[in-house]
């Protein structure tokens, strides 16, 4: 089948054409071109059309050239995150759309084009009798191998991560939590821990604890301008909102609620560590899924699980939180990397940063022999 490739401008067609889908997600959304645009990122939302004039594919592509020094290259890198959105178990559709993409790939110039599609492998740690398979997941994973991409060794989102069911009453879900996920929730109320929603007003305060959250856990994040512009645009969109855990009045954790269309995310979660022992980080996604439910969600992504599913990987410790309200593991196809170019990738990916490791050791030494 032939379709018409068309390049959407503005955000009332995109997101109309993508929430026909049927998992439409919010890094596909254009509020989300717009934020990687203020960061030298360039949109490029394309979509699909059937004769029939019927979406059957959508991708917000995003496209950066990079530097070396202070000098832009003439090549470029193709990104879409969670994307492109189409029925990935039509075989026709997706060898159209694949084939696009990589021709879009050699017209950019691109040392690559890496695509994440929230595509299903599997459910459920690997090896446990809850584990299933998905073999349309699996039959993907083939053609893509077969056409050339490879697994991406820069993994930008989660490859894994813990879906909750919204669906069923409050009773329902506190059913399908573990036993001690409900007692920290009633601890945290029965020790005076309350939830507000916050506002843009409380931006300073929650990248404040974002801060020191930061510090205190030992990851890196982006500049108080990344987060500002980021969250400011998503609550005037509608499409987040701050939730703020207080103890006496005093603020000591929070939450940004991302959501669109039927599903909601936990991207950012912030703490002072102050009263820890009351569980306020219980009652607050207790309040958030909450919310996300009054909002007609009916999932809430946890957004993030572990890629090894043992006590030796870094999440683990999250991913056993998360899991105690009841949430399903969920393992996806992950980034995938075409490269059209081999040499190319080969100089970008391979030599270039051998070469300026090696210039930046040298220029160490040579201050390290200066400084003697």
């Amino acid at each position: 089948m032939v379709y018409e490739t068309k390049k959407i401008d503005n955000v009332t067609d995109w997101t109309h054409l993508i929430c026909q889908f049927s998992n439409p997600h919010i890094l596909q959304s254009w509020q989300w071109g717009e934020q990687k645009q203020l960061f030298g990122w360039q949109m490029l939302p394309l979509a699909w059309i059937s004769a029939g004039g019927t979406p059957r594919a959508a991708a917000m592509i995003l496209k950066r050239r990079p530097a070396f020094g202070k000098f832009r290259l003439p090549v470029s890198l193709l990104y879409s995150p969670r994307g492109p959105l189409l029925t990935w178990n039509d075989k026709n559709l997706c060898k159209d759309v694949l084939s696009q993409l990589e021709r879009l790939a050699r017209t950019e110039r691109a040392i690559s084009i890496k695509i994440d599609p929230e595509v299903i492998l599997g459910t459920g740690i690997p090896g446990t009798a809850e584990a299933t398979q998905n073999i349309a997941g699996e039959d993907l994973q083939s053609q893509l191998i077969e056409r050339g991409w490879s697994y991406s060794t820069a993994q930008v989102q989660f490859r894994n991560t813990v879906f909750l069911d919204l669906s069923g009453s409050e009773e329902d879900w506190l059913a399908r939590m573990k036993q001690k996920t409900r007692y920290n929730l009633r601890l945290a109320e029965r020790k005076g821990i309350t939830i507000r929603e916050g506002g843009a007003e409380d931006i300073q305060l929650v990248y404040d604890m974002y801060v020191e959250t930061s510090l205190r856990d030992g990851f890196v994040i982006r500049s108080e301008e990344y987060y500002r512009s980021l969250w400011s645009r998503f609550i005037q969109a509608g499409l987040a909102d701050i939730l703020i855990a207080e103890y006496e009045g005093e603020p000591i954790s929070g939450l940004i609620l991302f959501h669109f269309e039927n599903k909601a995310w936990y991207f950012y979660g912030m703490s002072t560590g102050k009263h820890n022992e009351k569980m306020p980080n219980y009652l607050i996604q207790w309040r958030a899924m909450q919310k996300a439910k009054a909002m007609h969600c009916t999932l809430y992504d946890l957004w993030g699980a572990p890629e090894t599913f043992d006590e030796t990987d870094g999440m683990w410790g999250v991913y056993r939180f998360k899991e105690g309200f009841g949430g399903k593991v969920i393992r996806t196809l992950g980034a995938w990397d075409y490269a059209p170019y081999k040499s190319l990738n080969t100089l970008f990916t391979i030599i270039l940063p051998r070469l300026m490791n090696a210039l930046r050791r040298r220029r160490l030494q040579q201050e390290r022999h200066e400084a003697l």
